[in-house]
């Protein structure tokens, strides 16, 4: 019997991003199409003749400003403001929250800094009542959908007003009444439970469509693989979101694979339709949607969409990014900001200026600065009031077990 010998000793590849800190990140490797050149296919074509696109990267907006090409959506100027202000006012929500994080008033935020477009174009384009399954850095579907921010700040600071009641972590939102399910702190969960909600709907011959997200490390959890299989078996109509930001909490997205092909094109094997979007181009993440909508609604199935971005912050308020990878690299991101893209385009539309995006500025603080003064007044984590005990004992029965009765009388509550 012949014992075969390798030619050279195994080694195991470990994936390494491609600049650590003190370095200077250089984004020059990137293939990143000129806006207007990706095809838009019809909604009703097939995935195996689409294939390209999940390789590609759709953009409308050109450095200019201006909206270009076949996927430009030719939205009139105040859906363009709209989009534009509930950005800014998610941004300036953001910041604030930090600052309250870092002067003890809760344990712990989560910012979206950069990554707007990707949940707030989407939300406009979905029906009201559509259901979201979001991680936690789409708080912006909240924002878009009209829901207060002195309830998200409630739910911040865990006080007596507190809509979770003191139950879920800071930014773990929820929301029946704007189609917002409650964020999970296991991710890749929102996946499979997007499918299978959206299941239920075609089920029932329900009108209502799912849109479920996931980060770029996530892609490697085991119910990204079921909800593709689900979703393409089933034909659910939803949107699988793939929010691929380069960083998942401190390892790079080449650990989950990204550094060998787009995320979107997992889809191929799935036999789904896949997009892969420039994330920070408010118009082609709108555009997208609206795409995988009309196919959703039209009984043809679920659509992957890759949003192509870049977390601009850190994962965390627990997170010193600084630690693993250059301190000016977001700076350096190709695709710019979506704030000042869309700013770009409306003043390239002669509909916008630099003094109504600084007046607009100062007007959104004010709105988030009154609507925590007046969340504080209900209490923060270390002072003020807080949900009442008697509450750990609601909303798990319809009707109260007898030992859970026994219990809060026990307590005197």
């Amino acid at each position: 019997m012949t014992t075969l010998k390798n030619s050279r000793a195994l080694s195991l590849r470990i994936p390494e991003p491609r600049f650590r800190p003190g370095e200077t990140a250089d984004f020059s490797n990137l293939t990143i199409p000129e806006a207007g050149a990706t095809p838009r296919p019809e909604v009703d074509t097939e995935p195996k003749d689409m294939r390209d696109l999940a390789y590609g990267l759709v953009r409308v907006l050109t450095k200019d400003g201006e909206a270009v090409g076949p996927w430009n959506p030719g939205l009139d100027v105040a859906t363009l403001k709209r989009g534009l202000r509930t950005m800014m006012l998610t941004r300036v929500y953001d910041d604030r929250m930090y600052r309250a994080q870092r002067q003890g008033k809760t344990s712990f935020y989560m910012k979206c800094t950069g990554e707007e477009a990707v949940s707030i174009a989407q939300a406009m384009v979905l029906n009201h009542d559509d259901m979201c399954f979001p991680t936690y850095r789409q708080q912006g579907i909240l924002i878009a959908r009209g829901y207060p921010i002195v309830e998200m700040m409630n739910q911040v600071y865990s006080n007596a007003l507190d809509p979770m009641k003191g139950r879920q972590l800071p930014v773990m939102y929820s929301s029946k009444a704007h189609g917002f399910f409650t964020i999970s702190g296991n991710l890749g969960t929102q996946f499979t439970q997007g499918v299978g909600w959206a299941m239920a709907s075609a089920l029932k011959g329900d009108d209502r469509i799912a849109s479920a997200y996931i980060g770029d490390g996530s892609t490697a959890e085991g119910d990204f693989h079921h909800a593709l299989t689900f979703a393409s078996v089933y034909r659910a109509p939803v949107i699988l979101n793939i929010v691929n930001n380069q960083w998942a909490i401190s390892s790079f997205q080449g650990i989950a694979g990204g550094e060998d092909a787009p995320f979107a094109s997992r889809a191929i094997g799935y036999n789904l339709p896949s997009l892969r979007v420039d994330g920070n181009d408010f118009l082609a993440v709108y555009a997208a949607t609206q795409w995988a909508v009309e196919r959703a609604r039209s009984n043809l199935g679920a659509t992957v969409i890759e949003h192509f971005t870049y977390r601009a912050e850190g994962h965390s308020t627990s997170d010193d990014p600084s630690r693993y990878r250059p301190a000016h690299e977001a700076k350096l991101w190709p695709l710019g900001d979506p704030i000042e893209r869309l700013k770009g385009h409306l003043i390239q539309l002669g509909e916008w200026s630099d003094a109504a995006q600084q007046a607009l500025h100062e007007e959104l603080v004010e709105l988030v600065r009154a609507a925590g003064k007046e969340s504080e007044t209900h209490g923060t984590l270390h002072a003020g009031d807080r949900p009442s005990i008697k509450t750990m004992f609601e909303d798990v029965y319809k009707e109260m077990d007898w030992r859970l009765i026994r219990q809060r009388q026990e307590l005197g509550v």
